[in-house]
């Protein structure tokens, strides 16, 4: 990584994107990899025992504490419709618990459980544990670079996102960066 040249996965089929390379041809080599990211991130989640979700909605919850179930699916970026379907596994399992908004009686807030928590808990080592491996062969400064630059990327995303929702302000959805999930 130090020198600037990105090897992509593909090299037939993909340029050689260098320091020197333009900014066009550097979006489309970041567009390439990010789609095969994504395809090995979706067979990643496949083969995890529980499903995706259940991780991204225990995480929000044991991070961000209890909300309900429309900030819930504002702070994974999920359809309220997706939220409420795993909401209702979730509860049902004893994962989460519903109870009054004391702001607005007729509100309900979600919290996590203590079965939640510890199911957060086993999942994030699990997940830790799996990138360990991964990247124990790395040298120490390509690890940071890519958590450095990582982070970078998904604070972009996140930016851009809330600018192009309806009034251009998405609240915590932007801070998913959460170090801790």
């Amino acid at each position: 990584m130090g020198d600037g040249t990105v090897c992509p996965g593909d090299p037939a089929g993909t340029p050689q994107i260098t320091a020197a390379s333009g900014l066009a041809d550097a979006a489309a080599g970041l567009g390439t990899e990010i789609v095969r990211f994504s395809r090995l991130i979706a067979a990643w989640k496949q083969r995890a025992k529980n499903g995706a979700a259940d991780r991204v909605l225990l995480a929000r919850l044991v991070v961000g504490g209890d909300r309900r179930a429309t900030d819930l699916a504002a702070d994974a970026f999920l359809d309220l419709s997706t939220v409420s379907r795993q909401v209702r596994s979730l509860v049902e399992r004893g994962l989460v618990a519903r109870r009054p908004d004391p702001e607005d009686r007729r509100g309900t807030l979600l919290t996590a459980t203590d079965a939640g928590r510890a199911a957060f808990e086993q999942y994030r080592r699990q997940r830790d544990a799996e990138l360990a491996a991964l990247l124990e062969p790395w040298a120490p400064q390509d690890r940071a670079d890519l958590i450095r630059l990582l982070g970078r990327l998904n604070e972009d995303l996140a930016e851009q996102h809330a600018r192009q929702l309806p009034g251009g302000d998405q609240g915590d959805a932007v801070d998913q960066g959460d170090t801790h999930v």
